[in-house]
């Protein structure tokens, strides 16, 4: 065997030059890089910097954090210099600059940082079948040309579908992928599906009317936040996890005079950016707060005097609050009001019932209640992170029902639902709309698609439980991984297990992630950088176009040409998948753009498209008239909406329902908003967990209750601390936490309030270790007094790095300590966890930053 290793090491770029990389250059002008670290610029894209400095190009901040920001690079010599943020337009709080966050300028840091995968590769000790399979993870890596792996992947694929059926191989990732169409030209796959970010929304809104946070835009548009009074943001943290556009949307309204309440077991960032009022709530515990500001409501409501309650909005718009108005077929005393008040159970929802399973002192909840229900106009926002819970629907019913109580909905200045996301501080329509690429559509002919949250059990139980249709046989033998789908998921101990009892195990990847590490062949492919472009939607007003930057490193390929190459060699012909080239894909997506007339109603083309552009492309299509030309479009980098006030693109959510509600009905059995939900019912008796047609508050599996090993003497467990995932700015989920700088820059550390590392003897950076009983982990301490005492916050996303001798994670990857299994109606329980925390006695933690790159010695 002969030996290629690649002497990149001691590959460092100064951080005096965060963002440039021309150091890269000298630092490799001996290694054998194959197609090289040289950026090919495209001389028709891009805009000549000022001096002759270069071109300035717009390059892809792809990842998944909601944001998605225009980032720019200039090139020079065909070498990327440095890169900026959005200079398009001198920047307002109407028309702001779409500027990037820390992990949008650390992009060229990812692109060619040591760690790309270069080659394709196989794990030294595996051969068909599995060989040596529990060395996943941990084996040595061997180079192998295309040909070979793509031969290694065709005859895996067909010897396990021919053995086992092609249900036995799973296509991993929610959102299907170009693996998952591949699959489909020979009998398809199993596949997944998921709750993901959305938590309990996505899949409790359809049945009670509210929104998930996109199928229907949730709440108004950011000018008419500024009419709100109060601001309560629920479980959100827009400074981290919607850094950019939404936080100018905030602070405008702040400007405004809005006052803003956070409710958050942390706080947080935007709590002190707004200089809002705190209000702590145990994770897992806020439908209880809910049901307590709901009692007082109704127990200090006066129509006349003190008119707390709409009960218009109730009257007209919703179902089963009270008796009078419970939908046919119910029973009159499941209403709302009645359990509230504690008329049939004899136990009123009281703030003193409230207080000692949320933790918030019961006078604090009567202030927040007499708050809410006393001013005007009221923006009830949250994010997805309140309901990412175990037995999480009761939280999405109460909080919508918080806001039709209080007539917070359809109304200028008031409004309810989710704040997240390219929505986030900014609902409503989007003004400009990218175009579909013209594939053709593919059907899986596999129909078994089994719930992430508990694919690890599943797999390794053999059955799922497919909602409505119950438990159905699984036999997985064959993984194939296209994105961050392995580190994500909860029960990644179990998932680690699973994974080394497979018979193959492939991925694509451009670095070394947890998905690839435990694989047997890897396929390098492009970043966005390297693809021939593509088409970004970050807010509603704008939308982003970046083109290819550099020419693919070293043996990389895309995702697509992989699939086109597999379907060859698995005999089937790839042009009925992908009859057009990857480039006429990008065209296809600049034609079809549309933007928002003036008029606020209909679309019109964005582009105009002559015939010199359809030939100087090389593609096929026809000439159209649109607002700005094909080369000011892309030279320019972004097509931005510029705002007033007095335009037509202003959004009230539900305005038209709650103005009249019969001749514009809801998507639900009533029509109406529905407190009391029979489908919502009847859909969970064919789930996982049973919930009542109404908000009602269950101790969440593992949630606060379950920290007590006799709750009503009030004697903690074993596992005495909730443990808490916020989203985190070294990353998005888990892309980018290969960066150092990012990695020196947010150390991911675990949060601990003052008072509990006091008693447990832990100091600033001590190291810690997190036991559950599904695992453990180790991480730096970080000892603050903005975080509920019971409480630890250790951010999402981090790689696992199993130390295999005591089976410990070393990097803080909050899945390990996670169970593999979903309730309700299927919601992945991220940030209900119970766990214990103690000073760790072994050898400290090295800093992240410090810690090597998974640069791979090819065998």
């Amino acid at each position: 065997m002969i030996d290629i290793v690649e002497k990149i090491m001691d590959f460092k770029i100064s951080r005096r030059s965060f963002i440039g990389w021309t150091s890269a250059i000298a630092a490799t002008v001996t290694i054998p890089v194959g197609r090289g670290l040289i950026a090919k610029a495209e001389p028709n894209f891009g805009t000549e910097a000022v001096g002759g400095e270069g071109i300035w190009k717009t390059a892809a901040c792809w990842h998944n954090c909601g944001g998605r920001c225009l980032n720019k690079v200039l090139v020079k010599d065909g070498v990327v210099v440095r890169q900026k943020t959005d200079d398009t337009h001198e920047d307002s709080a109407e028309f702001p600059q779409q500027r990037g966050c820390l992990r949008g300028r650390s992009q060229s840091q990812q692109i060619f940082g040591a760690d790309r995968l270069k080659y394709p590769m196989k794990r030294k000790n595996w051969k068909p079948g599995g060989g040596k399979k529990e060395l996943r993870g941990k084996d040595e890596w061997v180079r192998i040309t295309w040909d070979e792996a793509l031969d290694y992947v065709a005859n895996e694929t067909k010897r396990i579908a021919k053995t086992y059926g092609n249900q036995s191989i799973w296509g991993a990732g929610a959102y299907g992928g170009d693996h998952v169409k591949m699959l489909s030209t020979i009998g398809g796959c199993t596949t997944d599906w998921r709750t993901s970010s959305y938590g309990g929304w996505l899949k409790t809104s359809p049945y009670i009317g509210s929104s998930e946070g996109y199928s229907v835009s949730p709440l108004n548009d950011r000018f008419d936040l500024q009419n709100s009074q109060l601001i309560i943001l629920w479980g959100a943290n827009p400074a981290w996890s919607s850094p950019g556009m939404p936080m100018n949307n905030y602070l405008a309204a702040k400007k405004a005079g809005a006052k803003f309440i956070v409710i958050d077991p942390k706080y947080t960032d935007s709590a002190n950016v707004f200089d809002a009022e705190w209000i702590p709530v145990r994770p897992g515990t806020d439908d209880a707060l809910i049901l307590a500001i709901m009692n007082v409501l109704i127990e200090e409501d006066d129509p006349k005097n003190n008119p707390f309650i709409d009960w218009d909005v109730l009257h007209r718009c919703t179902v089963g609050f009270d008796a009078d108005h419970m939908p046919e077929g119910a029973d009159p005393k499941d209403n709302l009001k009645d359990y509230v008040l504690g008329t049939f159970d004899s136990q009123p929802k009281n703030p003193e019932w409230a207080s000692e399973i949320c933790g918030v002192d019961a006078s604090t909840i009567r202030q927040l209640a007499r708050q809410i229900g006393g001013t005007e106009r009221v923006a009830l926002l949250t994010g997805w992170a309140s309901a990412r819970i175990n037995n999480a629907e009761a939280v999405v019913q109460a909080f919508m029902t918080l806001g039709y109580m209080t007539g917070n909905i359809g109304r200028k200045g008031r409004m309810t639902g989710l704040s997240v996301h390219s929505f986030a501080a900014n609902g409503g329509l989007p003004l400009v709309v990218g175009g579909g690429d013209g594939l053709p559509a593919v059907t899986n002919p596999i129909t078994d698609c089994f719930n992430t949250a508990e694919a690890y059990t599943a797999i390794d139980e053999g059955k799922y439980l497919s909602p409505g249709k119950g438990e159905k046989p699984l036999n997985i033998k064959m993984i194939y991984h296209e994105s961050q789908s392995m580190n994500g998921t909860l029960g990644l101990t179990k998932g680690i297990e699973v994974h080394r009892n497979m018979e193959f195990v492939v991925s694509n990847a451009y670095v070394l992630t947890t998905h690839a590490l435990y694989s047997d062949i890897v396929l390098p492919v492009t970043t966005q950088w390297e693809r021939e472009g593509g088409l970004l939607s970050g807010n509603k007003e704008m939308l982003i176009v970046h083109t290819k930057i550099i020419e693919p490193l070293y043996e990389a390929k895309s995702d697509q040409w992989i699939a086109k190459e597999l379907i060859k060699k698995l005999g089937k012909d790839p042009s009925k998948i992908y009859p057009i080239s990857e480039k006429q894909q990008f065209f296809n997506k600049l034609v079809g753009t549309t933007v928002m007339n003036e008029n606020g109603v209909d679309y019109e083309p964005l582009l105009t498209i002559t015939n010199k552009d359809i030939s100087d492309w090389g593609v096929l299509g026809a000439q159209q008239k649109g607002r700005i030309t094909l080369n000011e479009f892309i030279n320019n980098g972004i097509y931005q909406v510029k705002r007033s006030k007095d335009d037509n693109f202003g959004y009230i959510a539900y305005e038209d329902f709650v103005k009249d509600p019969e001749a514009n009905p809801l998507m639900t059995n009533s029509g109406k908003f529905e407190i009391y939900s029979a489908s919502l019912h009847e859909a969970s008796k064919g789930a996982w967990t049973e919930i009542a047609p109404i908000p009602k508050y269950v101790p969440k599996v593992k949630g606060y209750e379950e920290t007590f090993k006799d709750w009503g003497k009030k004697k903690k467990g074993k596992y005495p601390f909730q443990l808490l995932n916020p989203h985190y700015l070294r990353r998005s989920h888990s892309t980018l936490d290969n960066v150092p700088y990012l990695r020196e820059a947010w150390p991911n550390a675990v949060y601990l309030n003052k008072g509990d590392a006091k008693r447990l003897n832990i100091s600033q950076d001590d190291t810690v270790l997190i036991t559950s009983e599904y695992g453990k982990t180790l991480r730096p301490a970080f000892i603050t007094e903005t975080l509920m005492p019971g409480v630890i916050s250790l951010p999402h996303g981090p790689w696992v790095s199993m130390d295999e001798n005591d089976e410990i994670d070393k990097a803080g990857a909050e899945n390990i300590i996670a169970g593999s299994f979903a309730t309700g109606l299927g919601t992945e329980g991220y940030n209900t966890q119970v766990v214990n925390v103690e000073k760790w006695t072994g050898e400290q933690l090295e800093k992240d930053y410090k810690q090597p790159q998974r640069v791979i010695n090819y065998k």
